[in-house]
């Protein structure tokens, strides 16, 4: 669990048999959270179920588990149901090729905050982006808390969730997706070629990029600062990135 979690509770579904029949359903299931000491037969099923479902599995302990319970009757697992669904990325840069020339992303590097994570799928929205990609492990995910951050875009822009955000550039890169990294250290914004398609990648609240998924980006870019303060909330500088790229090209429409 991340240190930005809400104190509003997502849809889960709580207890073994719940859940064990959610995953054999196929409902979408955000990520599985498992008590630390609850280790019989049963959840071993459900954890493999999980695995080959390709969802996350979290170990907690009993004290942790108990404080996200929303019943007495977990019995040490839960399934954080998604609040909107994901796509997959080729799947999401097809649709995007297939609607304009020049499409838009955001890519989401460890970016832990819901609230956050919402205000940029907001932003993306609004600004014509044809979706937004984040990780799997260490971020935040599509989460009630997520979706009304969002104001409602989880519904009209995809998300694509991947396993290596390093292999999804690689791939974005091969389908002529010119990939820039929101970084301190680069050229000013306003130097930055944004007409083509373009991956704009954010990194995480507190350490930014990593530095092998800064090795991906084509080039680094930065907003100039005026004041004393050396740096932007993520969803402020993802909306500044992504109107620079969306006022250089053609509306989606045009």
């Amino acid at each position: 669990m991340t240190d930005f979690e809400s104190n509003e509770k997502p849809n889960q579904i709580e207890g073994r048999k719940p859940v064990w029949e959610a995953l054999k359903a196929g409902r979408p299931v955000d990520k599985l959270i498992i008590q630390n000491t609850a280790q019989n037969e049963s959840i071993k099923g459900i954890i493999g179920l999980a695995r080959r479902s390709g969802i996350l599995v979290d170990y907690v302990p009993k004290e942790r588990i108990a404080a996200i319970a929303q019943t007495q009757n977990h019995q040490g697992v839960i399934a954080v149901l998604s609040a909107a669904g994901y796509i997959e990325l080729d799947d999401m840069i097809d649709s995007a090729f297939r609607q304009t020339d020049s499409p838009m992303f955001a890519v989401l590097d460890e970016v832990q905050d819901p609230h956050n994570l919402g205000a940029v799928i907001r932003s993306a929205e609004c600004l014509g982006a044809s979706g937004v990609v984040i990780t799997k492990r260490r971020s935040a995910s599509l989460t009630a808390a997520a979706a009304k951050a969002s104001a409602g875009a989880t519904e009209h822009l995809p998300v694509a969730r991947v396993e290596n955000l390093r292999n999804a550039l690689t791939k974005m890169k091969e389908r002529g997706i010119w990939v820039i990294g929101a970084d301190s250290e680069g050229r000013d914004i306003a130097e930055i070629d944004m007409t083509g398609p373009t991956a704009i990648v954010l990194g995480n609240e507190g350490t930014g990029i990593r530095p092998l998924v800064r090795t991906e980006c084509d080039q680094l870019a930065a907003i100039p600062m005026r004041g004393r303060i050396g740096s932007l909330n993520v969803s402020v500088a993802a909306g500044i990135f992504l109107y620079e790229a969306s006022r250089r090209r053609k509306p989606r429409n045009a």
